[in-house]
């Protein structure tokens, strides 16, 4: 069977001052997704984007067509549920969480996918995959990071990769279609290594953000995966 590879670029790494242009331009690029890193200076020691810069995205990412492109949410935040239910209100497609910043994983799991959106769990780099054995029938997405959370540009962690190596054997195991998304690190060399490990989702902030071609990141990338 065909694997179909998302490219997720991370607007963390974007102008900050020009986003709505950004996404526009990263999607114009070939982006797949859009990952929105929410980050509260708590759980994380960075402080990011809210609810009302995900609603005024919203409108942004579409494709020249107009075909939408999900907004891939994820949250280092802690607690989960309040700011899971106001994303979702935002127009987030998909939103993640790190089981370890809520009190209890099934109620955040069933709190996002009530409100109509895909629910994940997020893995950091030294936490074990143990409470996917409880969930994985429920969730949509399985994010491995490949960095220690809160801030951009970091390098590739290469233990990520058993990780990576076990959770897409999980998802096979569980014959359901969920996501393998791996954020922190990713370029054009190491994203082939990446997804022979397991992986079909590839965030990449500073990989794509930090050049003047995007299109020409984005188009490595695929040439990569093959």
């Amino acid at each position: 069977m065909t694997t179909t590879y998302r490219i997720a670029p991370s607007i963390l790494s974007a102008d900050f001052a020009r986003l709505g242009e950004e996404v526009k331009s990263v999607i114009d690029a070939g982006a797949d997704w859009i990952h929105f890193d929410v980050m509260d200076n708590h759980y994380v020691p960075n402080l990011t984007f809210g609810p009302m810069i995900c609603q005024a995205l919203k409108p942004h990412a579409k494709t020249a067509a107009g075909v939408a492109v999900p907004i891939d949410v994820h949250l280092m935040i802690s607690p989960v549920d309040a700011l899971a239910a106001s994303f979702a209100e935002a127009g987030a497609d998909l939103i993640s969480f790190h089981p370890d910043a809520s009190g209890h994983v099934h109620r955040s799991i069933q709190a996002i996918k009530s409100k109509g959106v895909k629910a994940g769990l997020v893995f950091n780099p030294a936490e074990p995959l143990d409470v996917l054995e409880w969930t994985l029938d429920e969730i949509d997405l399985i994010l491995i990071m490949s960095v220690n959370p809160g801030f951009g540009g970091q390098s590739f962690i290469d233990s990520a990769l058993r990780k990576i190596e076990q959770a897409r054997k999980l998802i096979d195991a569980s014959g359901r279609d969920i996501r393998l998304e791996v954020d922190g690190g990713i370029k054009v060399d190491n994203i082939r290594r990446v997804a022979d490990a397991g992986a079909d989702t590839f965030v990449a902030g500073s990989a794509i953000f930090g050049k003047s071609d995007y299109k020409g990141v984005v188009d490595q990338m695929r040439l990569a995966l093959g």
